[in-house]
Formats: C-alpha cells, structure tokens, sequence
C-alpha cells in the first residue's frame, strides 16, 4: 500500500515529504494508522549527522501513536483497532535485559538508530528510523516495538507519553532517584526536561530548579512543578547552595538538546556530597571528552548516570504514566504548544530549534 513520509535523503537538507510503497506487515508485524507524531530532538541529531551509523536515507519519527489496522499470523495480544503507542526501544522480553527487569535496554535495540528499509520510492528503499518511523500516515512494525494502551486515552497523550514524557519523568524519578524533599536542578527544560521536572515534582523534591536561556521555557517550567527558573547553570549555582543550606543539589539532571562537554564540570560542581548527575541528552556520537574534576568526584562519592528512556520498561511504565493522567496528576495536554501537518514539518523543526516550542506534534489528520 501506499503512503506519504518525511525522510531525510541528506546530511542538514530539508525533510522531503514524499509517497512511499510499504509491505504487507511480516508474521511478527503489524500495520499502524498513525494518528500523531512527536517532533523530537533526537530525529534532528539524525537529519544533522549526529550518529554515523545512522545512513541516511530514512523515515525517521520515534515517538508516536495510533490505531492497528492489520496484524501478522503470528502476532498476540493486539488486533485490529487496538490504541498503541510506539516504542523506540522494543521490548522482546527474552533477552537478558528484559528478563532482568530492564526493557529499556532491551538487546534488539542495540541498532535502534540505524533502522531498517520499510519503505520504497522512486529513489530505492528507505530505512525506518528504530524500524518504526512515525513521520509516516502507515508504518509497518514489529509486535515488540508497540504498547496496547486503552482506547479512552487521547492518542495526542499517548505519543507523548511513547518517549518524552516517560524519558524526562523517568530521567527524575527512576535514574536518579529524586526523594521527597531533594534539591533538584533540570538543565534544559524543552519537551524532555520539562517532564523531568514533572517527574522530580511528583516525587517530593522541596526544591526543582529549571534551568534554561529561553523566557517561554523558564515560565513554562514553573506551571509544570519547578520552584525556581533560572537562565544559566552560572546563576543556579549560588541558588542551589541557598536552598540547600550549603549542602548542594541531591540531584541535577542534564535535558539539553545538545550535551556539549562543557556542561559537565559547572553542572557536577552544583551536586552535592553523595549526589548525582544524569546525562539523558543526546550529542555527535564523537564527542568522546568530558571535564570533570577527579578529586571532587571521588572524595565527595558523587555518581554520574547515563539514562536511555529513563530507565521506563515501556509495557509497564506508558500505561502507569497515562493512568497519572487520567487522575489529574500528570500534565499531558499542556505539553502540545503546536500541530503540524505533514507537509509542515520543517517549520515545526524551526520552531523547535528557535525555542518556540515545548512539544510540536504532528497531526496526521491535518
């Protein structure tokens, strides 16, 4: 069958909006109507060139929702008309790391960025990025790389719950652990960090402080839990020893679009004795350097977490994160500052990097 995609053919070129042929869904597969997807940072580290392995052409859109239309003779436990939200990371449940309780590093996502062909132009085949590719009317998909989620939820909400929102909230709330009455400091309070900040609010801390150069951000932020909103790292510093008796943050989570290495000394010298630092930003995968100040580090016992997904499962975490929603405890509606047609994603790419937005959606019935 026949559907339209945003691709990126070219390192930095424009997303083309394009028709594509996809196949029949496989054994394990299935057909996906989508409904909305995410503008995420992440598919702009792979039109930019950010991660090498990533060849280009493809179909990228990671975080998404939508209806099942057909499902594969092999496939259980969905149907046609079932509610899901995409997973970039699939979930096999078999592999050590599933079985260990951690589907965020499920071993079937170790070549998550590099996808896999889907889709048929003019052009040859292109490849889906996570071998989902949401920046597309129909995707082709694998039973492990959905959610069933119920169909009283708005799908608007289940996108958003399908990457950023379980990544910020679990970025607080699973990686590092925020208590109830910490110092939290969130760097970078966009579509990611605001739900960090979410996450950091909801599980007690006295104090979260949101972090970023844009106005609308550092407002925003303080509708969605933070106490505090600085511009810089510089000016959060002598805020965070205040608040916290001269002790330090508890915790500071690192949510910028971008993790350039000379975020980590400032933002490792705001944690305090016994503390911790979250990285959940992405960056050019050749960015190999970090400053940090050994001593500091070891003598004051501090710990420095990487966070892929916020360490959610997503078979359990998406449905947990959208019954907090129905209860009125999680911010979901408020996240969407703007839809966009198809044919309009470059314009909400532009506003994302212009700090227009906190999440742009694509709305496929637009």
């Amino acid at each position: 069958m026949k559907t339209r995609a945003a691709v990126a053919y070219e390192v930095n070129a424009p997303w083309q909006v394009e028709e594509f042929e996809i196949n029949d869904p496989g054994a394990e597969e299935m057909l996906v109507k989508m409904s909305f997807a995410g503008l995420c940072h992440s598919d702009e580290h792979i039109r930019m060139g950010d991660f090498t392995e990533a060849t280009l052409p493809m179909v990228c859109g990671h975080e998404g929702a939508g209806v099942v239309e057909a499902v594969g003779d092999r496939v259980r436990g969905f149907k046609p008309g079932d509610h899901v939200a995409a997973s970039f990371i699939p979930s096999c449940g078999r592999c050590p790391s599933c079985a260990s309780g951690m589907q965020y590093l499920c071993d079937n996502g170790a070549q998550i960025m590099a996808g896999s062909d889907k889709f048929f132009g003019e052009r040859g085949p292109v490849k889906a990025m996570s071998g989902i590719g949401t920046f597309s009317e129909y995707a082709v998909v694998h039973e492990n790389s959905v959610v069933p989620v119920g169909d009283w939820y708005p799908l608007e909400a289940v996108s958003l719950c399908s990457c950023g929102v379980a990544t910020g909230w679990g970025s607080a709330v699973n990686v590092a652990d925020v208590s109830a009455g910490d110092t939290v400091v969130v760097v970078g309070t966009g579509g990611i960090g605001v739900n960090a900040v979410q996450g950091a609010a909801m599980a007690g801390a006295a104090n979260v402080i949101a972090v970023d150069p844009v106005e609308m951000k550092r407002e925003f932020a303080q509708t969605m839990g933070a106490t505090h909103a600085v511009t810089s790292i510089e000016e959060a510093t002598p805020l965070v020893q205040e608040l916290s008796w001269g002790r330090g943050a508890n915790q500071v989570i690192i949510t910028v679009g971008d993790a350039t290495s000379d975020l980590f000394a400032p933002a490792m010298g705001m944690v305090g004795k016994g503390g911790s630092l979250t990285l959940t930003s992405l960056s050019n995968m050749m960015q190999n350097d970090i400053s940090l100040n050994t001593v500091d580090f070891a003598m004051s016992g501090k710990h420095l977490h990487g966070s892929i997904y916020g360490y959610c499962n997503p078979r359990a975490d998406i449905p947990k994160l959208l019954r907090l929603y129905d209860q009125g405890k999680l911010k979901l509606d408020e996240l969407v500052t703007q839809k966009y047609a198809l044919e309009d994603i470059n314009e909400g790419y532009r506003a994302l990097h212009d700090g227009e937005i906190i999440r742009g959606l694509i709305d496929f019935s637009l």
